[in-house]
Formats: structure tokens, sequence, C-alpha cells
């Protein structure tokens, strides 16, 4: 009987553990947790503060989902920037999410350093039909999306509010009302030397982006292509430009000056160009300056603006690439775009115009923030740009036109003959930085 009981027992034990094995957690199963994802963002041009309040919304919500995310963002100089992202992505020490210029893709893309966004996450569709064209146009190739917009941005015309009321004109619309306008607005005294520039326009040395005038002219003409700009439309152009400085009846500027940027702002200049981010520094350099912002002269029957900003992309080396566009969807959420707009507001005259189409209409009425947003249904752009200091595509195309502009306007040279050496560098530029690698021919 003793012996019975016994292997009654042995057989329950057994059982148990039998059943315990089957539809318990397992021997050595521990009680699930969320992974831990830790996303290493680096940025560029803002401070930690402004963008923190939407990291931690986001943060916050990811845990009440059952997630835990940490998001670190790391300010990051200008200073070799571009080469310093790729050295470290190729060495697997770099970010999972990251700034470029929205003229970088093909760059990053070419050495086969970005994550597309899944489809589950961010499908292509939608992200068309939120965004400006021209961020559909910087951020997608071959039907995937690599990039988002932090915003949207691109050359105005700033006015001097106070010079035209002297000269009592008005902000142009046409670059034929813009000639006339900054020729009736320049000031020279007794010696024919420059006292009130019309406009800061011509050269390339003290005139701060340059680069994006001269683009946008290129896209506005009529069968004139930057790519390809040793034609009599591509002459046109250069020689319009140049025209400013080295017509005598046309000339409003003056090269020995300083930057334009400090020029327009100590009240000297009546026509200014730049992107609107400089509005911050023009009210810093000068808190009693009136000026104004308004969309670039247009040529007629065709509007056209120069888009230069700034967007995140994800790391093909990045553990947690599902993660990233997760957060990057976010981000560019109606919500958060508003989120980082107002914390921007707080330091300086406006925050990053926004880059969705719903939301353009809370802007389009903004004195200064509305040159911008109006432009976004029409703004194109390419790799002359200002100010991404690439050391690379940006800066050897730009070389190459700086090049051609300085020909005309200090040797009296001809246009179209500058553009052909122009052509053939820009040509070598985008093989080395843009174009597929050729294959080698066969043998």
């Amino acid at each position: 009987m003793k012996f019975v009981i016994i292997a009654v027992v042995i057989i329950s034990i057994l059982a148990g553990v039998l059943f315990w094995w089957r539809f318990g957690p397992g021997f050595g199963t521990q009680v699930q947790t969320p992974k831990e994802v830790v996303l290493n963002i680096y940025g560029l041009w803002e401070e930690e503060n402004l963008i923190k309040p939407a990291i931690l919304e986001y943060q916050q919500a990811a845990s009440s989902a059952g997630k835990k995310i940490t998001i670190n963002y790391k300010f990051q100089t200008s200073q070799n920037y571009r080469t310093r992202v790729q050295t470290q992505i190729s060495e697997n020490s770099g970010p999972d999410i990251f700034m470029i210029h929205n003229s970088w893709l093909p760059v990053f893309l070419k050495s086969s350093m970005l994550a597309s966004a899944p489809q589950t996450i961010f499908p292509i569709d939608e992200f068309n039909q939120t965004f400006y064209p021209v961020v559909s146009e910087n951020f997608t190739k071959d039907g995937k999306l690599y990039g988002v917009a932090r915003g949207i941005d691109g050359l105005v015309l700033y006015y001097n509010e106070e010079i035209l009321k002297n000269a009592n004109i008005t902000a142009p619309v046409s670059w034929d009302e813009f000639l006339n306008s900054a020729i009736k607005a320049t000031v020279v005294d007794e010696t024919g030397k420059i006292k009130t520039a019309g406009a800061a326009i011509g050269t390339t040395g003290n005139v701060d982006h340059w680069q994006d005038i001269l683009g946008l002219l290129f896209f506005q003409q009529p069968d004139a292509s930057l790519e390809t700009p040793n034609t009599q439309s591509g002459a046109d152009v250069l020689k319009f430009y140049t025209d400013f400085l080295v017509d005598p009846k046309k000339r409003v500027w003056d090269p020995t000056w300083e930057s334009s940027t400090q020029a327009f702002g100590s009240g000297k200049v009546a026509f200014y160009f730049g992107p609107s981010w400089r509005a911050h520094e023009l009210r810093q350099l000068n808190p009693s300056l009136k000026f104004g912002m308004v969309p670039p002269p247009q040529l007629p029957g065709k509007r056209v603006g120069y888009a230069s900003y700034w967007g995140f992309v994800v790391s093909s080396k990045s553990q947690f690439q599902n993660e990233a566009w997760e957060f990057l969807k976010f981000l560019t959420s109606a919500s958060a775009e508003k989120l980082l707009y107002q914390e921007a507001s707080k330091v300086r005259l406006f925050g990053d115009p926004y880059s969705r189409l719903d939301l353009a209409s809370e802007l389009l009425n903004d004195p200064m923030a509305g040159s911008v947003v109006s432009q976004g249904p029409y703004f194109k752009s390419w790799y002359l740009v200002s100010d991404t200091r690439d050391q690379g595509l940006n800066d050897a195309i730009s070389k190459y036109y700086l090049d051609a502009i300085n020909d005309v306007v200090n040797k009296g040279g001809d246009p179209k003959n500058a553009l052909e050496v122009t052509a053939k560098g820009v040509k070598q530029v985008l093989d080395d930085f843009v174009n597929p690698v050729q294959a080698p021919a066969a043998q």
C-alpha cells in the first residue's frame, strides 16, 4: 500500500510538471519585458532644448504603449559634418538618425548609407500627399522614401522699408520691376561711389547666397539648365546676373563692401536675397531695422522658388531602423511640427516654416514665414546652393559657377565661353558624387 501511495505522488508530480511545461512559461523563461531601444540623433543648427519637448512627448507615448524607447539628440557643428557622419557610419559608430541637406540624398545613396522607410510605417503615397512636391523630389528615389523634411525654407527677397518709402517704390513682383526699383533706390556720391545700394547682387565675393540667386534664375529661364549651362539661355542668365555690377547703367552694388547680410543689416541696402533664417540674424544685427520679406521676383508666365532646407534620414547601419522611422513619422506629424514651431518661436522671430501642405494656411499671412510657405507649391532645388559647408558636392559645384561669374566680372569674359568650362566641371562633379558608378567595359 505504501508503494502505491508513493507511485501516486510521483505520478501527480510528473503530471504537474508536464502541465507547467506545456502551459506555463517554461523552464528558464522569464516574464517578457519591453525591448530597450536607444535612438541616437545627430542634429544641426538647433540646440537640444528646442526639440526636447517633442522627444519627451514621443517617449511618454511609447512608454504608455508598453515600449521602452530612449532618444538622445546630439547637437553637431557644421564643420566637416558630412564627411564626419559618412566616416562614422562606415565604421559602424554613427547615429541612427541624422540630418542632411535636401541636396545630399544622392551622395548618401551612392555609398549605401541610408535605410528606406517601410511601407507599413510610412507609405510613400501618404508621404507624397502630405508634403510639398519639392520634398518628395528631394527625399524619394525609385519609389522609396529615404528622408523627411525638418521644415521648409528657400530664397526670399528682403527689403528695407525706409529706403523703399524714400524712393517711392514697392516690393517688386517681376525682374523688370526689381531692376528698375534697384536702380532707383541706388544713391551715389559726387565721385560716383555707392552710398546706398539698390540690391546685393551681381558677384560672388560679398554677396551671400549668390548660388541660390543664380540657381533661381536658371530655373526661371526657359531652356536654361544648371546641369548643362553652356547654352545661349544659360549665358543670358549669367549676363543678367553680372550686369548688376558690370553694366554702368545697371550697377547697384559695391563689391568692396562687407557681406551683403552685414550691409543690409546696417541699413545700407534696399534689396537683399537670403533664406528665411537670415531674418533672425538681421534682427540681432540691428533690432531697429525695419524690413519686409516677400517671394523673389518672377519671369512672366512661370512661378519658381528655390528651396534649401534640411531633413532627417535613417542610417542603414542602425539596429533600430523601424523604430527610427516610427519616430520620424511622429516628428513630421502636424502636432509635432506645430510644437517645434512654437518652441522655436519662443527664442527667435519664428520657427521653421511647416513642410506639411495641410499646415500652410496657418502661416500664409505671417509677414515673414508667409514668404516661404507661399512658394511651397512651386519650389525647386538643385546642387548649386549656399551654406551647406559640405566640402563635396555643393562646394565643388559652387566653385565652377563662381569661376564663371568671376571671369565675367573681373576679366570681362564672355558669359557663354565662361560656362563652357563650368559645364565640363559640373559633369565631373556629378559623376563623382551623384551619378551611378559605371560598370567596367567588357573585355
